[in-house]
């Protein structure tokens, strides 16, 4: 008799513990019921019947990170581009999750790569790079809209990297650094021509008179000699008195014709006292 108690008494323990299903937070649970699905366990204590249920997929239904690997994308331009992006998404219905998809992520990813290369191949490279944002917010539209009927909910996308051909990105530089220098020059140009219009003011001649072109003439010539004396390898050179009249006449017909063609800032009306 006791024995009989006793094997009744395990054969209870062994059910009851088959029976009992705890769901941490915050994990869901499928049951199917002799292969068909019965019903969803929440987080915390739950009971299905052995033998009969079976709990058949426990999943996380918080926020997850999806990384999508680097792509190769094709601009409007032609242009090949190298892309890459982060997805967040959360499980919102369990039951469309499991039955209405297969692995969920793989299917994420693609579908999420056949809308980049959409996006990106709407817009020309220069876009692309300013338009992350736009590309960010249309990317989470049309994905989420098709989703929704695998119960996944898209949280956001983000690009992250947009990498251009080694050599796109040194004719970009070499752009960039011509930019720089023309700048620069125009810069260095209208420099001079402003304080040529200070000198000329100071010693009270007109900037585009012949006197005061061949005074910065006389002292452009005064400064080169300078420096050929200070020359470690300077030479001592004798030159006809002819020859140097005829030099500076057409150095002063050269230099007259570049400086007019110097625009020079516009004087400010003076203030009324």
């Amino acid at each position: 008799m006791v024995p009989s108690i006793l094997i009744l008494f395990l054969v209870a323990i062994a059910f009851l513990s088959s029976s009992l299903v705890v769901i941490q937070e915050p994990y869901e649970a499928l049951v199917e019921r002799l292969g068909r699905y019965k019903r969803t366990l929440k987080a915390g204590v739950n009971f299905i019947i052995p033998l009969v249920e079976k709990v058949v997929i426990r999943a996380l239904m918080s926020e997850r990170l999806l990384d999508v690997p680097p792509q190769q994308t094709i601009t409007k331009d032609n242009v090949s581009l190298e892309v890459d992006a982060i997805v967040y998404w959360q499980i919102v219905n369990l039951k469309r999750a499991y039955y209405a998809i297969d692995n969920i992520e793989n299917a994420l990813e693609n579908l999420v790569l056949t809308n980049l290369r959409g996006e990106i191949g709407r817009l020309e490279m220069n876009q692309t790079f300013s338009g992350i944002k736009e590309i960010n917010q249309a990317l989470l539209e049309q994905i989420d809209s098709i989703t929704d009927s695998w119960g996944v909910k898209l949280i956001r996308v983000e690009v992250r990297d947009i990498t251009p051909p080694k050599t796109i990105i040194e004719s970009i530089e070499q752009e960039r650094a011509a930019e720089s220098k023309r700048l620069a020059s125009i810069i260095e140009a209208q420099g001079g021509a402003q304080s040529m219009k200070i000198l000329a003011d100071a010693l009270g001649m007109d900037s585009n008179s012949p006197e005061f072109i061949q005074f910065i003439i006389a002292q452009r010539y005064i400064d080169t000699n300078e420096k050929l004396t200070n020359s470690p390898n300077s030479k001592i050179f004798f030159m006809n008195p002819s020859a140097l009249n005829e030099t500076l006449t057409n150095l002063l017909e050269y230099e007259r014709s570049n400086l007019r063609k110097i625009d020079l800032p516009p004087e400010s009306p003076p203030e009324n006292e």
